[in-house]
């Protein structure tokens, strides 16, 4: 593969991505791969280049939990912030879990959330029998009212979309009000509302995302409740093979300094049907001078805004060795190349792993970055350094308490040509990026 500069944009398995910006920073949420977990996946960014790793206290699988709660774990968040009227910022956050919509309600992007309607969820599971209640949507409207859109099908057909004007306290609809906005047969999951000029695009995702099948589509209306009409030019976001960008899809749009974005994801490569592992893109996305929206060229360099990541940071290391590699496409080299589309990972059978990198010299080291495969998982490892790569001394251990988040920073001062992390027997070794200031 050639070099990825900027896409994916966060280090790992992520899907079903919403965005807010709020007090100088970009805040994603996101579905943990595979198929979700028992929470979410957050990320905070000041520049849209470089991302931390944040946990929050809610959504969780063990409290949202109801009588028609089905077995689907935490999926696809959709995050709003209600402009301040006098009472304080909110923000909303409309999330599927077990097949059902919950909302969150918080005064910060990273909470502390919690849920208006105490323990029960917004559209619970049998709201619309033989349908999927998941992918809920909400969109703010110029005039400052709220509209929420939801809905799947089962067995990767038969998609439905159903809307609804909340009620201002953003947690409460009139039942008699829900319409099928459905705008096509086409229609799978995944509704996303754009107002551009005085047309309103319900985008979404048809196909199946774990095929070469997915893609974004939109329909238009005179307004935020439709009815809604497929676009001649639709779908705009599709499988690109050659490039291999694979079922993009389940997408938001986001507007940063005047230009507007799509934010999605796309298949981890090489593309593995065995494995899910989705990954968080952006590209570029913007209208005809007749209205439409022009088709999306999906990329692995991104636009400039998310562009330049370690800028001004040079690695130290000129190269990398390790005592595995699991498969031709996850060799040591990997964690050199500064891209989150490769990485090490070590043989399942290797009983003792390690990774080394050489910075061709001796160099007084500042500060060490590591970006492993899973933000959310437990590393245990600990570095060491050598002057000549035969004796070692520790710099840190991480075995008990193990590392956890992304990145792990080490910000010991040391002086060494050779570096290594060595994992415990049985220990999760695999890692996207080591950098190395």
């Amino acid at each position: 593969m050639t070099n990825f500069p900027a896409n994916p944009i966060l280090p790992g398995y992520y899907a079903d991505p919403s965005l807010v910006y709020y007090g100088g920073k970009a805040y994603i949420y996101a579905t943990l791969d595979p198929w979700g977990g028992e929470t979410l996946g957050c990320w905070e960014s000041a520049d849209f280049k470089e991302w931390t790793y944040r946990t929050l206290n809610w959504p969780t699988k063990t409290a949202c939990n109801s009588p028609t709660s089905g077995g689907a774990n935490v999926w696809a968040p959709s995050v709003v912030q209600v402009p301040d009227t006098g009472a304080g910022v909110a923000f909303f956050m409309y999330i599927s879990v077990g097949n059902e919509v919950w909302v969150g309600r918080a005064e910060h992007p990273l909470g502390p959330w919690s849920n208006p309607l105490g323990d029960r969820p917004l559209i619970p599971g049998d709201y619309r029998p033989g349908f999927h209640m998941i992918d809920a949507e909400a969109f703010l409207d110029e005039d400052g009212a709220a509209y929420l859109y939801w809905g799947s099908g089962l067995e990767w057909k038969n998609g439905r979309c159903w809307a609804v004007k909340l009620h201002a306290d953003m947690v409460s609809f009139d039942p008699d009000a829900v319409l099928d906005v459905t705008p096509a047969p086409t229609y799978f999951e995944a509704p996303f509302m754009v107002k551009h000029g005085v047309r309103y695009f319900l985008m979404y995702s048809n196909g199946i995302t774990i095929h070469d099948t997915y893609q974004v589509h939109y329909a238009v209306g005179d307004g935020p409740l439709g009815p809604f009409v497929e676009a001649p030019n639709s779908p705009i976001l599709v499988t690109d093979q050659a490039k291999e960008v694979l079922s993009p899809g389940h997408h938001a749009v986001f507007t940063h300094e005047g230009e507007s974005y799509i934010l999605y994801h796309r298949h981890s490569i090489p593309f593995d049907p065995a494995f899910v592992g989705r990954q968080v893109c952006v590209d570029v996305m913007r209208f005809t001078a007749d209205g439409w929206i022009e088709k999306v060229v999906p990329t692995h360099e991104g636009p400039p805004l998310v562009q330049g990541r370690d800028a001004g940071r040079r690695n130290l290391a000129v190269s990398a060795t390790a005592s595995s590699q699991a498969k031709e496409t996850t060799g040591a080299e990997k964690v050199l190349e500064g891209s989150y589309a490769t990485r090490w990972a070590a043989a399942t059978d290797d009983a003792g792993p390690w990774l080394q990198v050489d910075l061709g010299e001796e160099h007084a080291i500042s500060r060490q970055e590591l970006r492993f495969e899973y933000a959310w998982k437990p590393y245990r490892f600990v570095m060491e350094s050598s002057a000549d790569g035969l004796a070692w001394r520790m710099v840190a251990d991480f075995r008990d308490p193990p590392a956890l988040g992304s990145p792990i920073l080490v910000e010991q001062a040391e002086r060494a040509r050779y570096l290594r992390l060595v994992f415990p027997e049985g220990s999760e070794a695999s890692l996207f990026t080591w950098t190395v200031t």
